[in-house]
């Protein structure tokens, strides 16, 4: 297509900076290249971007914070909860124990999975590993069912490859990062105390039950097709399909009964089931729960172990160093408290002026959907109504929750004085958190729940509940500014706020109706043009080459759907305030600047729905008229895209 060679307009790498560009030919670059000329990656990172600069600003304050709650320096607030985060960040912080400790607190767990004798022994403990929140060859948990959202069902899909993707096992670096954990995993082994000869077989017995779990299970490009892991199954014909695991057995000592139904996300998964989890297979299966289990815990303990698991996650992402001990004990404690960090944060650094402001030009921004729905050239009447209903029953979530979810109350932090460590702690939490969603099954749909923390600088839109979440985070600078100009918010936050609202009429969240169910309410007519026209979105981004990457147009087409109604419904909402147009598609520019390392652009465009920052701004701003006029884009230009070829939905 026209804008895979014009979006560059001969003006070379859209990831190397050009000081001088004109935003004529490349409005990203324009904006963002002193910046990348600029800026330096964090040497514990593998990119920075405008959420990492407010993603490491937030982490440091809250480092800080930490630090002094944990020295007596400053008093711990009152939050629900918080105390325990202080407490896990302390184990995590004292290396000296950690050192001593070295892989003590794990060799219960590794002897356990060791002691599985044979096939018939792992179908008798599969129920204890899972509810100890061991990996397994399988996986269940309890959600909302999507055609009635008020209520919780079981879940079945497959498990995570030891490769970010099915697609990186088609690469020519497969072999190589392979290798690489092949070597760590075996280190890791041996310093937990296994014979060598016993760690390569373990290892080697892994990678070849992987290679076979990546010809069957989901691509990221298939999971990006939410509504297609929707397949309610009698129990009857799930058992049927699987006979060499006894999975009522599993099924009744895992949940305490047998359901009527499951949900399957990975039909293909289920109907491969049998040649994959079988006697012959029981080494190979072994091999990779002890592989997966060494990976997972070796940041839990000393720092030697830490360090030996790090070659992996560097070949995957390129990042130079590992973090400092004081971060990654922050980390730690920010992980599994994230909530409860997150209400703290939100109190102590968010200001109600902000909320206030940001809840107008929410209300602002759905007003302008409402209009742009009502004066659609393509939709029928019915179905506007429908889109209307939608749209106004959506549930605002600003900031930070009134209320901590329940799991928090529930987990406990035991002192090192006690007889805890950091691994006995995490460990604890993970058991807690699998019996707390298995409860789930019997309880209705809690549609108070937050899915991101107030800390976190993100957004996100729940079609299962209709609702956005906006965390307190990402309502500063660039994407938002109490004193910046009105025009440059709604280049950042109004274009975000508009993206996620967009998320409940992309390819998946159409297909959900005001109550989060899934359900038609199109007619066949409209619906018809609006995939049609999601296949042009899909067209507007296929193949384009980003660095050492292609990207697939379909993988990434929910979030370019969103972005296209996001930056217009931004720019109506400037056009109606008159305000300076060249401003905002500056700053709609400026939150996509990102500076990251090749082997983290490979790994990152490999599973993720979003298409890069850099295309996110140039190939979007591309498809807004108000565009040309306010940088006076003219044919020729390298920002100029044919107007039959500019992509509009929403």
């Amino acid at each position: 297509m026209n804008n895979k060679m014009t979006v560059r307009g001969g003006a070379g790498d859209i990831l190397a900076p050009q000081e001088g560009i004109r935003p004529q030919d490349n409005l990203y670059l324009a904006v963002n290249s002193k910046w990348l000329k600029d800026v330096k990656i964090p040497s514990d990172r593998s990119r920075i971007a405008s959420f990492d600069n407010i993603d490491l600003n937030v982490e440091k304050k809250l480092m800080k914070d930490f630090a002094d709650f944990a020295d007596g320096k400053k008093e711990i607030p009152a939050v629900p909860n918080l105390a325990k985060a202080v407490e896990l960040y302390k184990l995590a912080r004292d290396f000296k124990k950690r050192n001593e400790d070295a892989a003590k607190p794990i060799q219960a767990d590794l002897e356990l999975l060791e002691g599985i004798r044979n096939f018939e022994d792992f179908n008798l403990k599969a129920p204890d590993l899972f509810k100890a929140a061991f990996a397994l060859p399988f996986s269940f948990d309890v959600d909302a069912d999507m055609k009635n959202t008020k209520i919780n069902v079981l879940q079945f899909s497959g498990p995570s490859l030891l490769l970010p993707d099915t697609t990186t096992y088609q690469t020519d670096a497969a072999k190589k990062l392979l290798a690489v954990l092949q070597k760590q995993s075996e280190n890791l082994l041996k310093m937990a105390g296994v014979a060598e000869e016993k760690a390569q077989e373990y290892v080697a017995n892994a990678i070849k039950f992987d290679a076979k779990l990546a010809k069957v299970v989901k691509s990221s490009e298939e999971w990006a097709d939410y509504p297609a892991t929707y397949n309610p199954t009698a129990m009857a014909d799930f058992e049927e399909k699987i006979n060499n695991f006894k999975i009522d057995y599993f099924l009744k000592e895992a949940l305490g009964e047998v359901p009527d139904r499951v949900i399957v996300q990975e039909p293909r998964y289920l109907d491969h089931f049998d040649e994959l989890v079988n006697e012959d297979n029981f080494a190979e299966i072994k091999g990779w729960l002890i592989l997966k289990f060494i990976n997972g815990a070796a940041s839990y303990l000393s720092q030697d172990f830490r360090e030996a698991a790090f070659p992996f996650g560097q070949a995957l992402s390129g990042q130079p160093e590992l973090s400092s001990q004081e971060k990654q004990a922050y980390r730690m404690a920010n992980g599994m408290f994230s909530e409860v960090v997150g209400v703290y944060y939100g109190r102590t650094y968010f200001g109600e002026d902000a909320k206030k402001d940001v809840l107008d030009m929410i209300h602002q921004m759905l007003d302008i959907y409402e209009q742009r729905i009502k004066e659609n050239n393509w939709l029928s009447e019915a179905t506007k109504q429908k889109a209307i209903v939608k749209l106004r029953a959506l549930i605002l979530k600003i900031g930070y929750p009134d209320k901590i979810e329940e799991i928090y109350d529930r987990l406990q932090v035991t002192p090192a004085d006690e007889g805890g460590s950091l691994y006995s702690n995490a460990r604890a939490a993970e058991v807690e958190s699998v019996k707390y969603n298995v409860e789930k099954l019997h309880k209705p749909v809690d549609r108070t729940v937050w899915l991101m923390p107030g800390n976190l600088v993100n957004a996100c839109y729940d079609p299962q509940r209709n609702d956005l979440t906006f965390p307190a985070a990402i309502l500063q600078a660039p994407f938002y500014d109490l004193k910046q100009d009105r025009a440059e918010n709604f280049g950042g936050i109004g274009s975000v706020i508009a993206h996620e609202v967009s998320h409940a009429f992309d390819n998946n969240g159409a297909q959900f109706d005001e109550y989060g169910n899934m359900k038609n309410w199109w007619t066949e007519a409209d619906y018809a043009e609006f995939k049609k026209r999601t296949q042009a979105e899909i067209d507007l981004f296929d193949g384009i080459k980003y660095g050492p990457v292609t990207l697939n147009g379909k993988q990434i087409v929910s979030e370019n759907i969103a972005d296209q109604g996001g930056l217009t419904a931004a720019v109506e909402a400037n056009k109606r305030e008159h305000g300076d147009m060249k401003k905002l598609f500056e700053n709609f520019a400026r939150i996509w600047a990102n500076k990251q390392l090749e082997a983290s652009i490979k790994t990152q465009v490999s599973v993720d729905v979003h298409a890069p920052g850099p295309e996110r701004a140039n190939v979007q701003s591309q498809c807004q008229a108000e565009f040309y006029k306010a940088i006076d884009v003219k044919e020729g230009d390298g920002m100029w895209l044919d107007p039959a070829k500019r992509v509009v939905i929403w």
